[in-house]
Formats: C-alpha cells, structure tokens, sequence
C-alpha cells in the first residue's frame, strides 16, 4: 500500500467528494469546540455551496489528489497570490489514513506546484484546534508569523521560503 499524488480538476466528482470530508470535519470540529455540536445538515449544505475551488486552477493554482492504493485518500491546494508567493490551501487526509504519511507527501507536493508556478514562498493559516496540521506545518519547516490575512476562522499562520 502507498500514496500517489496527482493533478486534479477542481470541479470533479472525488474532489467534490474529498471537499465534503474536508468542510464537514473542520466544521464540526469548529461547532462541537465553540457551541458544543456537530454542523447542521443544512448548515453544511449552505456552506459547502458557498465555497469553490475554483482558485485552485491552472494557470494560478492547482489541486492535488493523494490516492492511497488507488482510492482517493487526501488533497491538497496551492494558489498564487502574488509573484512570488503562494498559499497552500485545504490539507486534508481521510481520517483512517492518517499517520500513513499522506499528509507531508501532499504537503510537499504542494510545495513543488508552488514552485512550478513561481512560488519562492508559501505562507496558510490554520486553527488552533486543527492541532494535527500545526504540528506538520512545524515538522515540514513552516515557521509561525503574524497574521497576513483576516479571515475569522484563523488563530495562527505559517510562512516557508521555498529556495
């Protein structure tokens, strides 16, 4: 069993499907920390809709599918924000596959997408509950910065220069 990674259109059925696993475990993490229950179903309808992954395309981004022995098993994004900079965008690795390494390979993938589209840095933001991918931002050498965005749902952000 091993992880692959690919290019995937953003708008296909298993990115969909990942984008729903993705939404539904930070959302609930979020409601179950901040009001003590899971999202709403209609909640999570509203949201996910609302949402597009559209930013994740060619030519400024691009979305990244980790297949673990051939199933769809995490993704990735990275979109360019400006000459220079990147930002990585929706980690997310199904929970029965965590600790299998799919998270630092998407990771890292992302970061060689980055450099494809004349990255030199990436920077993300992330909360502080998502306790997980903070500590595989530290392990992957992303250092802990100031806030370079006001998104409300943020308590910590990340830079990596990407040499």
């Amino acid at each position: 069993m091993s992880w692959t990674v690919a290019p995937e259109p953003f708008d296909s059925p298993v990115a969909a499907a990942l984008w729903r696993a993705y939404y539904t475990e930070v959302s609930d993490r979020w409601y179950l920390l901040h009001e003590g229950r899971r999202t709403g179903p209609d909640e999570l309808e509203r949201e996910i809709a609302a949402q597009t992954w559209n930013e994740l395309a060619p030519p400024r981004g691009q979305l990244l599918l980790g297949w673990y022995d051939g199933e769809p098993g995490g993704c990735v994004g990275v979109r360019l924000l400006s000459a220079g900079t990147a930002e990585l965008k929706r980690v997310f690795v199904r929970e029965e596959l965590r600790g299998k390494g799919g998270g630092a390979l998407l990771v890292r993938a992302a970061e060689e997408a980055a450099r494809a589209l004349g990255a030199t840095r990436m920077i993300l933001d992330t909360r502080g509950d998502l306790v997980e991918a903070r500590a595989l931002y530290a392990r992957l050498g992303y250092a802990e910065t100031g806030a370079h965005n006001d998104d409300p749902y943020a308590d910590h952000w990340f830079r990596k220069d990407l040499g």
